[in-house]
Parts: C-alpha cells; sequence; structure tokens
C-alpha cells in the first residue's frame, strides 16, 4: 500500500507538532506494508528529493507566503505526478492551498484528512476561504481528529460529524535518541532538577506572555527550547522584567531536548487558543514520565494532561495561577512524581506510536 501525505512543510525545512505526527505514522507504518512519500514546500531554490527515515521527502518551490499560508505554482504538478502512484492520498489540515490542490488537479484517490487544528489566527479571512473549506471536507471520504474533546467542540467538525473518527497522537520512546551521562551532566550543573521546561516553536498561541509573566514569581528556573516568531519580543519582555531564572536556548539538537525532559521537574505548556489542538511536546513530557501544566483548552491537551491525574490545569491567560501550579511541583517533589508516574503509565496505554500506526492502516484499509 502506498500513501501520500500532503503538508504545507516538513523536515528537513520545519520541525513541529504536525511534522512530527506524520514523520511517526510514515514510519511505524511502513511495518505494517505502508510505502509513504511526502510532499511539502521548501524555500530552497533547487528542491531535492530526500529520504528520511524510511520514507521519501518530495519538496515544491514556495512562490509566496500570505496569512500562514505557503502557496506555490510547482505543487500541482508535483502532487498530480505523486497522487497518480499512491493509493491513498492522506491531507493534514489546515492549509487553503491543499484544497486548491485538489480540486484543480482533480484528485480522485480514496483519501484522508487528519484535521489537527481550526482555524483561528486568520479567522477574518474565513468568509473568504469557507466555500472552498467546506466543498473541501465534504468530498473527503473519512475526516481524524486527534482528540474526541477537539471533535466535539468544533464547529467545523461538528458539521462533518458522520465522516470523523478519533485517533490520538502516538509516539515511540524507542525512536527519541539516549542522551549520555555527560550530557545529562552538563544540563545539570547548569540548572539542577527543580526546573520546568518549554519546548516548542515560539508561536502566538503557545501562551508564553503568560509564561514570562509568570516567571516574575516562580523560584526555579524556567528553559524555553525552540524558535519562533515571538522569540526578539519574548527575550526583550523578559530583560525588561529582569527575570534571571527564564532562560532561552533557542533550538537545540534531540539529544539536548531529551536530556532537558529527563532532567525537569515538569513540562509546561501554557498554549492559550484552540490552535494548541493536542500538544507533541506536551506528550514527549508524558513519555518521559514527567508531570504536565497546561491551561485549560478543551482541546486535546486536556486528553493527555488530566488535572490531578497526570500534572495540574489553570486557567488560560493567568499568570499567577501558571505561577502557583509551577511552585507546587517545585516544592513538592512526591507530588510531582507521583504525577509523573500515572502520565508514563497513560502514555503507554493510550499514546503509543504502534497503536496509532494500527489505527491509521485500518482506515486505510477501509478505503482501499
Amino acid at each position: 500500500m502506498r500513501v501520500l501525505h500532503f503538508y504545507k512543510s516538513y523536515y528537513p525545512d520545519s520541525i513541529g507538532g504536525v511534522e512530527k505526527v506524520i514523520s511517526e505514522i510514515s514510519r511505524i507504518s511502513s511495518r505494517h506494508g505502508v510505502s509513504s512519500d511526502v510532499l511539502s514546500l521548501t524555500s530552497d531554490k533547487d528542491p531535492r528529493v530526500i529520504e528520511y527515515q524510511n520514507h521519501t521527502v518530495h519538496r515544491a518551490r514556495q512562490t509566496l507566503h500570505i496569512a500562514s499560508t505557503g502557496l506555490s505554482t510547482s505543487v500541482f504538478s508535483k502532487f498530480r505526478d505523486l497522487a497518480a502512484t499512491a493509493d491513498i492520498v492522506h491531507y493534514h489540515y489546515p492549509w487553503p492551498m491543499m484544497d486548491l490542490v485538489h480540486f484543480a488537479t482533480g484528485c480522485d484517490k480514496p483519501n484522508i484528512v487528519t484535521y489537527h487544528s481550526d482555524i483561528v489566527k486568520q479567522r477574518a479571512l474565513m468568509p473568504l476561504y469557507a466555500p472552498l473549506q467546506k466543498r473541501f471536507l465534504a468530498q473527503t471520504d473519512r475526516i481524524i481528529a486527534t482528540s474526541q474533546q477537539y471533535a466535539d467542540s468544533s464547529k467545523t467538525l461538528q458539521t462533518f460529524r458522520d465522516k470523523v473518527d478519533v485517533i490520538p497522537i502516538g509516539l515511540e520512546a524507542a525512536a527519541y535518541p539516549q542522551p549520555n551521562q555527560a550530557r545529562l551532566q552538563k544540563w545539570n550543573d547548569r540548572f539542577g532538577n527543580t526546573f520546568f521546561v518549554f519546548v516548542g516553536v515560539l508561536r502566538y498561541y503557545k501562551g508564553l506572555d503568560t509564561l514570562v509573566d509568570a516567571a516574575a514569581n516562580v523560584g526555579a528556573p524556567i528553559v524555553i527550547v525552540g524558535g519562533g516568531p515571538l522569540e526578539k519580543h519574548l527575550k526583550r519582555k523578559a530583560e525588561k522584567l529582569k527575570l534571571s531564572n527564564l532562560h532561552f536556548l533557542g533550538v537545540l539538537s534531540e539529544e539536548d531536548k531529551v536530556a532537558l525532559m529527563k532532567l525537569a521537574r515538569g513540562v509546561v505548556m501554557p498554549s492559550n487558543l484552540r490552535s494548541e489542538a493536542f500538544g507533541v511536546s506536551l506528550l514527549e513530557g508524558a513519555m518521559f514520565g514527567k508531570p504536565m501544566i497546561t491551561a485549560q483548552l478543551n482541546t486535546g491537551t486536556q486528553h493527555v494532561n488530566k488535572d490531578g491525574l497526570t500534572g495540574l490545569v489553570v486557567p488560560p491567560n493567568a499568570p499567577q495561577a501558571l505561577a502557583a501550579a509551577m511552585n507546587r511541583l517545585a516544592d513538592d517533589q512526591a507530588l510531582a512524581n507521583r504525577l509523573g508516574q500515572n502520565a508514563a503509565k497513560r502514555f503507554i496505554e493510550l499514546f503509543s506510536g504502534e497503536l496509532m500506526a494500527k489505527r491509521y492502516h485500518k482506515v486505510y484499509e477501509s478505503l482501499l
């Protein structure tokens, strides 16, 4: 069985939650007889075909970028050629260019859409996009939400509830590098073992302004791993507040990221908008047995982090509540250990990469 994944960005050009999901589905599905191709956009002038892990990455030159939407003229022909040899086309939503390519190329292959998030930031443009969106989702064979919470709370998904299934995101610990003792010691010497870590792209919906405000009332170090559009703004704000416990580390290697996750007292993700539909780095925290601190969003973050069971849940945009949650875990190691152990147990039961891949494979087979 051959599957074509289609999304606006992918490795090596971009590292994010959706990219991680695509790579895990592609990598693990190969054990079940699925051969995967991924088509995405790139800013490279001379896009090359790349072998990544055990699947093939095809890239089309991005010619324009408007309202967080990458546009490309060459992607139409590349998609048409790849779809012709595919048994299943697997779209990853949202990306309006994807809808346009689907119709412009007359793609008639069985297809599914993994619905990663509602459109939030560009809501003012929705009146223009809505007709295309509705037509596209109406023609898809199956829509996959990543949590029942998101399926139930998304107005868009409610319109198509008869074709919506739920497959939670899954990961495999064996796919992550194991940091050596020297690397662990390096970070332990710098931050100790009572620090909190945020991992992700520094985007508008991550609630990082709230995290910076909260840091002023937190005794423990707070480590921010990742880069992104808000990086300069957040650093200026931290400097203005004279925060000595907030550390911006930028983009790190996987080994360093894993080392920090393993050493941290807990993982914090204060995302404040529905664009945070699940939180892959949150799931990584659970995988490494860490308690989580999240904001109440009624999205998949609440499926990963259960208040009082695997971590703490606070109101969104509430710096004082966020600071109180971090201080509580910093001061109570027994509580942090118990929540972290519950998180690891729940990860094994519900969020394994193998379970996710088997569920997708079952959907693929049903369409064929």
